[in-house]
């Protein structure tokens, strides 16, 4: 009995082989959650199916003809174990296709296994070890845990199924290219990496030169270590930016996963420059091996020639330290395809550090809380939340009883002695953009931070008009290794006192390393300007205050999500007739969010509602495609109320020509020619990727420069512009990037 057909060495796999492999490395996976026995099960049975002797035969006249084996063989396994596994039986029956929903397990025809009495005996002749996995007690393999409740049983059965695909994925890769065993990292030893990050922090504070604002720093290091201390759970890290939260936040994950055993640490960030700037301090501190950057991911097709060549090719966290966005993280966590879930099981047993939490999207917010709440009591997760305008999450009703521990003393003190700017509001009566663009251009350092893609372009054209020197523009347009390069320049410059002005959307302002002694930002929501005041004589070295100006100009462009924060934020801060109220007020910021939430019925509005309903019916094909509509309505899926962190869906676009060819070009031409051994030149490619919106592509002036590769990754043709690369102007775009 076969597994797969023959590798690069013409040696077919055997499925006792194949099977026991993969169960072993389930049970390792899932053993990091409390769910060994099943993880075994799953992968000893997840393949069961082809013990049938249609399916050999389709698998031989496939090896000789080319094509698919054409016999369907997930669904023989579900039906044998559903007894044992429960639920949980849905992750064989989905290990290919996605998870569906429970309806579909419990379709199945009950007399279908026994039909097949040929294929029982003979799988079970092959794996004896199987026949005693059968005579447990019904739902026996289930943790009791689960039962508590449907959106615990729910998570659990989401782990389950990623470690049966990563696992089945690991051994059929290693069958594929002939190698010996899978290639499994060994676990780190997460105490050696704590003491090598200790010892690379002591030195960069040895090397650099000293700010006034070190001391503060310090403190907030120190007491995020001793914090770190404390059993897992959800804790908080309210400080202002600054304040060095990026290596505070990295000590306290690698101090706890070292105290308490966890397996690894994930940094999750909202914004792409924000990942490519952490993680590579991480990478000089932590060494290149031991941290994986993953944001940009190329998704294959549903199913043919991509589906299988990529399917090897997606990542599975399987390091110690990982970066990546917050869209990749929850994305993935609420999706239920194998491509994008493979990865879930590293959240078990480790320290997910969620930075600059306020840009949680508000519509999605509930089912984001639920799942680190259930992830934190029930899977051995712990979480911190690092912000410096920490949203008022312990008022959800998701999050009732919830222990959530502050790792900042007094945060109040810390933020009025890290008070490094004042502001000027610039709102009644609204200047035009133009008059804005001309007042900034009139410092010889200044930092102007607009809403969208459009302002910014219109911006940075307007001073072009008038001055060559010192001018700089940043957004997601622009591939990350050249917005490293435009970040690297303006460093240099300010470091020198050169004249230095920059144009840039909102990328430019959760965490990016950069110190300006005027900030012009667009009036946005609270959170939003705080984060750009953060920009702002970041160093705390010079003789005055920083100066914030936040203006409402007539006729900029804000995105639609904006609406009710930015009015929330009007009503709250800036002038209010003798008084004026600014952004790093705690009291004002906590009545902000309040508010904020309350407006925008953030915790029961209908999209979250229906998530949260249907995952707790294990409908996993509703919580990330949509559900069905109404009878009578069009056929398909409302993906209104699906989960999506962002509701315009971006396509990878890479960048192979600028200023010659990119090292991009070179990466797609092996791609092209070995698609086989994707992976490492994915990695590879993620510098020179640019994230479009899928609609975009719909213009054909835009779309003939988008060549397709392979899965839903384009090379661009067209022109690259030196400034702000692809330039989309040919729609009418309110793109926030």
């Amino acid at each position: 009995m076969w597994a797969h057909s023959a590798n690069v060495n013409g040696i077919r796999q055997e499925l006792s082989e194949h099977a026991r492999s993969t169960a072993a490395m389930a049970r390792r996976f899932a053993g990091e959650f409390g769910a060994g026995d099943l993880g075994f099960a799953l992968g000893l049975f997840h393949d069961a199916g082809k013990a049938c002797a249609l399916w050999q035969e389709g698998l031989l006249r496939a090896e000789r003809h080319g094509g698919r084996v054409g016999v369907p063989h997930k669904e023989f396994g579900a039906n044998l174990l559903r007894e044992v596994a429960g639920s949980a039986a849905m992750a064989i029956q989905g290990h290919h296709g996605g998870l569906t929903d429970l309806g579909e397990l419990h379709d199945l025809p009950v007399e279908e296994a026994s039909r097949d009495r040929e294929a029982v005996r003979t799988f079970l002749g092959l794996l004896p070890e199987a026949e005693h996995v059968l005579d447990g007690a019904a739902m026996s393999l289930l943790p009791p845990g689960w039962r508590r409740a449907h959106t615990v049983a729910e998570m659990g059965i989401r782990l389950a199924f990623s470690s049966l695909v990563d696992a089945d994925h690991l051994d059929t890769a290693a069958h594929e290219r002939g190698l010996l065993a899978p290639l499994v990292r060994a676990d780190a030893d997460m105490g050696a990496l704590r003491d090598r990050f200790e010892a690379a922090r002591e030195k960069k504070l040895a090397d650099r030169a000293g700010a006034p604002i070190d001391a503060l720093r310090e403190r907030v290091y120190r007491r995020a270590v001793e914090f770190a201390a404390e059993g897992p759970g959800v804790f908080r890290m309210p400080a202002p930016t600054g304040v060095g939260k990026t290596w505070a936040a990295a000590g306290f994950g690698l101090h706890h996963a070292a105290r308490h055993g966890q397996r690894r640490v994930i940094v999750a960030v909202p914004f792409i420059t924000v990942t490519e700037q952490n993680a590579a301090e991480y990478r000089a501190m932590l060494g290149a091996e031991t941290v994986l950057e993953h944001h940009s991911a190329v998704r294959p097709a549903e199913s043919g020639r991509d589906e299988r060549v990529l399917r090897g090719a997606v990542e599975n966290w399987d390091s110690p330290f990982v970066v990546t966005t917050t869209v990749q993280l929850f994305d993935s966590l609420f999706a239920r395809k194998p491509s994008r879930m493979r990865k879930l099981h590293r959240l078990a047993n480790a320290v997910v550090v969620l930075d600059e939490v306020q840009a949680l999207p508000l519509r999605v917010l509930t089912p984001i809380l639920d799942a680190l709440r259930v992830l934190s009591e029930e899977f051995g997760t712990t979480v911190l939340l690092a912000s410096a305008t920490q949203p008022s999450f312990p008022e959800f009703d998701v999050w009732g009883g919830l222990r959530v521990r502050d790792v900042v003393d007094e945060p109040r003190a810390l933020f009025k002695a890290m008070r490094r700017v004042r502001y000027r509001w610039w709102l009644d009566p609204k200047p035009t953009l133009v008059e804005v663009g001309q007042e900034a251009e009139g410092h010889d350092q200044v930092l102007m931070v607009v809403n969208t893609t459009a302002d910014a372009r219109s911006v940075f054209q307007q001073w072009a008009a008038s001055s060559s020197e010192g001018l700089f523009h940043l957004s997601t347009r622009m591939y990350p290794q050249h917005r490293r390069a435009v970040l690297q320049t303006v460093r240099e410059r300010l470091s020198k006192g050169h004249s230095v002005s920059l144009v840039s959307t909102q990328l430019v302002e959760a965490g990016v390393d950069v110190d300006f002694p005027v900030v012009f930002r667009a009036f946005a929501p609270a959170e939003a300007l705080q984060q750009a005041a953060g920009r702002a004589n970041r160093e705390g070295k010079r003789a005055e205050r920083g100066l914030v100006v936040v203006f409402d100009a007539e006729d900029m462009s804000s995105p639609a999500g904006y609406t009710i924060g930015s009015k929330v934020t009007a009503e709250i801060f800036g002038p209010h007739g003798d008084s004026t109220v600014d952004p790093d007020d705690l009291d004002a910021l906590d009545r902000y969010y309040r508010t904020l939430y309350q407006r925008s019925n953030a915790e029961y509005g209908t999209r979250a509602a229906e998530i949260q309903r249907n995952r707790k019916c294990l409908d996993y094909r509703s919580v990330a495609d949509g559900p069905k509509h109404a009878v009578g309505d069009s056929a398909g899926r409302d993906s209104s109320l699906a989960f999506r962190m962002l509701d315009d869906d971006t396509v990878p676009v890479a960048i192979t020509d600028h200023r010659g060819p990119t090292p991009a070009a070179t990466l797609l031409d092996q791609l092209r020619a070995e698609p086989e051994a994707a992976g490492a030149a994915l990695r590879e490619l993620h510098p020179y990727l640019v994230a479009l919106p899928k609609r975009l592509l719909e213009d054909p002036a835009i779309s003939a420069w988008c060549q397709p590769v392979i899965g839903d990754l384009y090379e661009w043709t067209g022109p690259y512009d030196e400034h702000y690369g692809i330039d989309t102007t040919s729609q009418s775009e309110q793109e926030v990037w």
